[in-house]
């Protein structure tokens, strides 16, 4: 169900800070008649952490109704106190998502322990499956192979998100995991070393600019096809350069206001990119055809 490419959606929001429903709906038709594989809403991608319990319940909300079941929606649920992950888990599941991802605890630095009750606990408490979410680099702290071997032994632990960036320890836990562990990258730069040594597919933040093209990259991998995904690779690397220049989310959604796809607005404590990166974002937007007015016209 989650192999393919994901988009870990970006969340809308009108200039009085406000959620622009309306942006999010066509946010997410666009995506699907794109032809993506599957969307996880409220991810770090989307703001979570500036998002309440409300919003993050209406954005989930929106989400399914407007994937219309042609899509799965794995609903991002994430945080650093286990109880609040689970009712927040629940609720979703409740809602209709037909998955969970899960961040890592931040900040209080769990052990290997620690974070294996944790995960543990989350999958106990819902039916759907759980897909874990690694990216060491935000969080302080690394699922060690090791732990995450003792995790993919727990029925409706799904897979993970692998983000952190480190191509060895992705080997190491595709060979110590079962074949039905779902390792997907967590960073479009290097998906398709991933998918040669037997990843499954990609959260993506670029293809929330490009989710057509993603999508073919990840499925042409997928059929071996590497030749012809490496030109896709190629011609997008750019644009997928230029989604990091800030932190995630801010050059991803500047390019989406670019692009004329919504109000490019940000809740504290982000704030829009510089203006030096701005133009390099535009540029990278020019050197793809993705100018406003040449994507619009696609």
């Amino acid at each position: 169900m989650f192999t393919g490419c994901g988009t870990a959606l970006v969340t809308p929001f009108r200039k009085d800070l406000s959620l622009d429903e309306d942006a999010l709906r066509r946010t997410v038709r666009r995506q699907v008649e794109a032809g993506i594989n599957f969307l996880v809403p409220c991810g770090t991608t989307g703001e979570s952490p500036t998002l309440s319990k409300a919003e993050q319940k209406r954005v989930v909300e929106i989400t399914i109704e407007e994937a219309r079941g042609k899509v799965p929606v794995v609903a991002g649920a994430g945080g650093n106190d286990t109880a609040h992950v689970i009712d927040m888990a629940r609720e979703f599941e409740s809602m209709g998502a037909h998955g969970i991802l899960s961040v890592s605890p931040y900040y209080n630095k769990p052990t290997q322990e620690g974070l294996y009750q944790h995960f543990k606990a989350i999958a106990a408490a819902v039916r759907v499956p759980v897909i874990l979410y690694n990216i060491p680099g935000r969080t302080g702290v690394n699922i060690e192979p090791s732990t995450m071997k003792r995790l993919a032994e727990i029925d409706n632990i799904a897979g993970v998100k692998e983000a952190s960036g480190n191509i060895s320890q992705m080997a190491v836990i595709l060979a110590t995991v079962p074949d039905r562990f779902l390792v997907l990258s967590g960073d479009d730069g290097i998906t398709l070393p991933l998918l040669a040594i037997g990843g499954r597919g990609l959260i993506s933040v670029s293809s929330n600019e490009i989710p057509a093209e993603m999508t073919q990259m990840v499925q042409l991998a997928l059929k071996n096809d590497f030749a012809a995904a490496r030109d896709i690779h190629r011609r997008y690397i750019p644009l997928m350069e230029a989604n990091f220049l800030e932190t995630n989310p801010i050059p991803v959604k500047a390019a989406m206001g670019l692009m004329g796809l919504l109000e490019p607005v940000f809740r504290l404590p982000l704030v829009p990119p510089k203006l030096e990166n701005l133009a390099k974002i535009r540029s990278a937007l020019e050197a793809v055809g993705l100018a406003q007015g040449a994507y619009a016209a696609r």
